[in-house]
């Protein structure tokens, strides 16, 4: 099976208004593929209709080669869904949690052990769930939708909310799973989540697709400058603006930031009069696409 999930001119409208409006796209077998977008854009409800669990208004939906909707029990024990807001059984401890997920499908105790472990819940295992941290909850969530080893996993915002240690942390185990030879969809506000896991990103605004491509590809698409920051003392902000290829020159009192597209002019001669101090070169990012898409307003 060449392809794993394939949408074609799939729409779904709420009062009148288009939620998704008319997508298309492909994921491939293992790959890790993510949908981006501002809130409202229609990720949530694309990833919905792709599991099942929504009916699209029209448009086609080929999962695993069968269709999602109507609900479709062949195609079940083959994905794992984690949602935006997981609910547990209310007084379990994480293993009870994650045993009853298991036996729904058949699953025995020890693989449901195994997957504690698998998310570094070991030590956690007795422990209440409303105990658990939000990132021990999210792992946990994870590991319920993998106790059956599907296929596809489908992963709604998992990191959001956490600290920047647990998002690490969680990010590594999103690797593993994909590693390991599942198809991954994930939707993120997070751009820099995306750019460090995604093969691929479909970034959505107003229900539609505006653009899909590696985030490598998608930057280098771009052709934004580059921003070199040296020490102030390095040299002047005039005699910066003077420097072949330097298009724009601002400072904050600690540092002179020069724009350019012509790094390798301006490195050089930075180079030539010793001003290197404190050197940094930022390029543009999958968030600058982001923002040159969608724009910059502010979205409830």
């Amino acid at each position: 099976m060449n392809v794993v999930i394939e949408v074609r001119d799939l729409r779904k409208s709420y009062s009148g208004v288009a939620a998704v409006d008319g997508i298309s796209f492909v994921a491939r077998p293992g790959e890790f593929f993510g949908i981006l977008g501002p809130n409202g854009a229609g990720k949530t409800t694309t990833l919905e209709m792709i599991e099942g669990l929504r009916k699209p208004d029209s448009g086609a939906i080929s999962l695993l080669g069968r269709s999602p909707w109507p609900r479709d029990e062949e195609l079940l024990p083959r994905i794992g869904v984690q949602l935006q807001a997981s609910a547990f059984f209310e007084q379990m401890t994480a293993r009870e949690q994650i045993r009853t997920f298991a036996a729904l499908y058949g699953v025995p105790d020890r693989r449901a052990d195994e997957m504690l472990e698998t998310v570094g819940l070991v030590d956690k295992a007795d422990t209440r769930t409303e105990k658990l941290s939000g990132g021990q909850q999210q792992r946990l969530a994870i590991a319920c939708s993998l106790v059956h080893d599907p296929e596809v996993v489908f992963l709604d915002e998992p990191t959001s909310g956490l600290d920047p240690q647990a998002r690490r942390n969680l990010w590594d185990l999103l690797r593993s799973i994909n590693e390991a030879g599942r198809t991954v969809v994930l939707t993120t506000h997070y751009m820099d989540e995306a750019e460090a896991l995604c093969d691929r990103v479909a970034i959505m605004d107003h229900g539609r697709i505006l653009k899909l491509d590696s985030p490598a590809a998608l930057v280098r698409g771009l052709d934004a400058p580059l921003h070199i920051s040296v020490e102030a003392a390095a040299i002047a902000p005039a005699d910066a603006r003077g420097l072949a290829g330097v298009e724009h020159v601002s400072e904050d009192g600690s540092s002179v930031m020069l724009t350019t597209r012509d790094a390798q002019s301006v490195l050089a001669e930075l180079a030539r009069r010793s001003a290197l101090e404190g050197l940094q070169v930022r390029g543009a990012g999958l968030e600058d696409v982001f923002l040159d898409l969608t724009g910059r307003e502010y979205r409830a």
